[in-house]
């Protein structure tokens, strides 16, 4: 089959599929550079049995830098395998990289989810160098909810510590169409996985922001209708207020999906999202 007929059966079913037919699909078109899975359900919290995958580059003499990708999916879908894709598509960019599974609604509530992404960050930190990855330049990625995860884990640092990663460890962050400053709680997805929480405030990335926050690119698709375009906006003013070195890109035209499909080698010219998110990390963490 022809790359063209591939992605013309892709660009028609996008719209409906979900993250595992990207990451089928992406399987079919040559690129990313010799990425490769090098480790597959590795066991990093065994309480709450979870697993993760590892995605490297090329081999390479020196230690590389680091991405933790965090999925989307409303925090009730998603798995590592069905991302196959962005763990590709980062590590084709020069970052060995990690994609964790975390436990997810309703079997869990907030902030269960940001606990278990800061066993994957520990995991990480204590491990990564065996794959070929730095431990001392670790960066945070994830689309949607993974981005909100991604920034708390970055912006309120007692999950980290709580889990025994020491200040510092998240050098950089690259969140794709991420829930940032979004009360009251107006959507179902967003009241089951955290109006239960007693102190909603205490739910919200913006929040959190302190001028020691890690530099943070921010980016989201102007006809974004599942997670308002204004939670970037938002959180990019008070990071920049805070000092925060921040970058925040809105792509014309572009959808919730557009960002999250971007990452899949048929689809990466939709949005510039992952050569935008790779560039920013390499120049804040160093090649």
């Amino acid at each position: 089959m022809k790359i063209s007929i591939l992605s013309a059966l892709c660009l028609a079913l996008a719209a409906c599929s979900p993250p595992s037919l990207l990451s089928s699909v992406n399987g079919l078109v040559p690129g990313d550079n010799g990425a490769r899975r090098v480790a597959e359900g590795i066991v990093f919290a065994p309480a709450q049995g979870l697993k993760l995958d590892v995605w490297s580059p090329r081999p390479s003499a020196r230690k590389l830098p680091v991405v933790v990708f965090l999925y989307g999916g409303g925090w009730v879908d998603g798995s590592r395998g069905g991302y196959a894709f962005a763990g590709s598509g980062y590590a084709g960019q020069g970052f060995v990289t990690v994609v964790p599974d975390y436990r997810l609604v309703p079997a869990v509530r907030f902030p269960a989810f940001l606990e278990d992404g800061a066993r994957a960050v520990k995991w990480t930190r204590d491990n990564i160098a065996r794959y070929g990855g730095d431990p001392d330049r670790i960066a945070l990625a994830g689309h949607s909810a993974g981005a909100y995860n991604g920034a708390m884990l970055a912006l309120d640092g007692h999950y980290l510590r709580e889990a025994g990663v020491p200040a510092g460890t998240i050098k950089a962050a690259a969140l794709l169409s991420g829930p940032y400053d979004f009360l009251p709680f107006t959507e179902q997805r967003g009241r089951d996985a955290l109006g239960a929480w007693p102190r909603p405030a205490e739910t919200q990335p913006i929040n959190f922001v302190t001028r020691s926050a890690p530099p943070m690119l921010l980016a989201t698709g102007s006809d974004d209708r599942i997670v308002n375009p204004r939670n970037s906006q938002a959180l990019a003013g008070k990071l920049e207020q805070a000092g925060v070195p921040v970058e925040l890109k809105i792509y014309p035209s572009k959808s919730h999906v557009d960002l999250a499909k971007s990452l899949s080698r048929p689809f990466r010219t939709t949005t510039p999202a992952l050569a935008d998110s790779a560039a920013f990390l390499h120049r804040t963490m160093g090649r």
